[in-house]
C-alpha cells in the first residue's frame, strides 16, 4: 500500500497522513493514533526520499572509521555498533557506516553537503581531537563516546577511566602489592590518560612509586600484551601485579606470565577492563579475572539515544554522561607472595 492509498483508506488527505507518520505536532494524538494503527495494519514503510522531504530528517546516524583502522575488524568496537543498531532501531533510523578514501575530515565534509545523516558518532577519541570542531564549523550534530579536549559544548558518553583505575589500583596496593605495573592503551587516546592518571593517583595516595618502567603502553591488543608482559617479567624488580586496559591485552599478559613460569593468583594478581564482550567471559578463565566492567554494548544503545536527541536539536551541553565502573573481585587478585612483598 503506498501512500495515496493508505489515506484514501482513512478518509485523510495525504499530507495529513504523512504528518502524522513523521510526528508534525499540528496532528492530533487520536489522527496520529489512528494513522499508525493503519500503517501497522497494511505494513505501509514510508519512502525515505518523501519523508526526507517532508522532515528535512535523513533518518540516519554516521559512524566514520578512523583513517588506517579497519575497525570491523576490532571485536570492542563491532559489540559497540551493535549497541548503537540497538538504540536507533526503535525510531526507524539507520546507522551509516563509511571509511574514508584518504581524507577523513572530506568524508565528513561530504556527509553535510549531502545532508545524508542527521548526527554523526565519534569514537575513539584523541586527547586533542580535530574531528570534534570540524563538525561543529559543519554545523553538523556530533556525540563523542568518551570525551577529549574542546572550548565548544559537545554531547558525549563516557566511563570513569580515572576512578576505575584508581580503585583497581588501590585494591591492589591496599592487598599488600607495592610494584603495581600497568599495560595501557595508545597515550594519544583520552581514556588512556585518564587510566593512567587514575593509576598514578593511587599509588601516590599510598607513598607508593610509580616509575616510568612499570607504565607500558601500546595499541590494546593480545600480542601486544604478551610482549609488554614480558619485557615487565624481565626488569631486575618485575611487578607483582598488573592491570590490563582490555581482556584481549590481559589475555596476552596471561600467556607472558605462564612461559616465565608465573601462576595467576599465586606469584602474580591480574585486573583487566572488561567491556562485557560476548565472546569472552572473563569469569570462565582459568584462574576467574577480576575486571573494572562496563558494559560497551549498553554504551552504544544510549550514543544513539543521544545522537537522536541532538538530532531533534537537544542542547549537546546538557547531553554530558560519565558512567561509573564496577570491580569486580575474583580468583586472580591475591595478596602478593611474602618474599615478593
Amino acid at each position: 500500500m503506498n501512500l495515496k492509498e493508505l489515506a484514501e483508506h482513512l478518509g485523510l488527505s495525504q499530507t495529513t497522513v504523512s504528518r502524522a507518520l513523521n510526528g508534525f505536532p499540528e496532528v492530533g494524538e487520536k489522527t496520529r493514533r489512528r494513522v499508525a494503527e493503519a500503517a501497522r495494519e497494511f505494513h505501509y514503510r514510508p519512502n525515505a526520499s518523501a519523508r526526507k522531504l517532508a522532515t528535512g530528517r535523513a533518518g540516519a546516524l554516521g559512524i566514520v572509521f578512523s583513517t588506517g583502522r579497519n575497525l570491523l575488524l576490532d571485536p570492542i568496537f563491532t559489540d559497540f555498533l551493535a549497541g548503537v543498531a540497538d538504540g536507533s532501531a526503535g525510531s526507524d533510523t539507520d546507522v551509516l557506516v563509511s571509511s574514508p578514501r584518504g581524507d577523513e575530515a572530506e568524508t565528513y565534509r561530504r556527509m553535510a553537503r549531502a545532508h545524508s545523516v542527521d548526527a554523526v558518532i565519534l569514537s575513539s577519541p584523541l586527547v586533542e581531537d580535530a574531528r570534534v570542531p570540524l563538525l561543529q564549523r559543519l554545523r553538523l550534530p556530533c556525540v563523542v563516546h568518551g570525551r577529549t579536549r574542546s572550548t565548544a559544548p559537545c554531547a558525549f558518553l563516557d566511563i570513569d577511566n580515572e576512578e576505575a583505575f584508581r580503585n583497581a589500583t588501590g585494591m591492589l596496593a591496599d592487598l599488600g602489592h607495592r610494584r603495581i605495573g600497568l599495560i595501557n592503551g595508545d597515550p594519544g587516546f583520552t581514556f588512556a590518560l585518564h587510566r593512567e592518571r587514575g593509576w598514578r593517583e593511587a599509588l601516590a595516595a599510598r607513598g607508593l612509586p610509580a616509575p616510568p618502567a612499570l607504565a607500558r603502553s601500546a595499541p590494546m591488543t593480545e600480542e601486544n600484551g604478551y610482549r609488554l608482559a614480558r619485557t615487565l617479567f624481565e626488569a631486575a624488580e618485575p611487578p607483582t601485579a598488573l592491570i590490563c586496559s582490555s581482556i584481549f591485552a590481559a589475555l596476552g599478559a596471561m600467556r607472558a606470565a605462564r612461559d616465565s613460569g608465573r601462576a595467576i593468583g599465586r606469584d602474580l594478581s591480574l585486573v583487566a577492563h572488561d567491556d562485557g564482550l560476548a565472546a569472552i567471559r572473563p569469569e570462565t578463565l582459568t584462574p576467574a579475572l577480576t575486571t573494572t566492567f562496563s558494559s560497551i554494548r549498553a554504551a552504544g544503545a544510549r550514543i544513539a539515544e543521544i545522537a537522536l536527541a541532538l538530532a531533534e536539536g537537544a542542547d549537546p551541553a546538557a547531553l554530558r554522561e560519565v558512567w561509573p565502573v564496577d570491580l569486580v573481585f575474583r580468583g586472580s587478585t591475591m595478596p602478593p607472595p611474602r618474599d615478593a612483598a
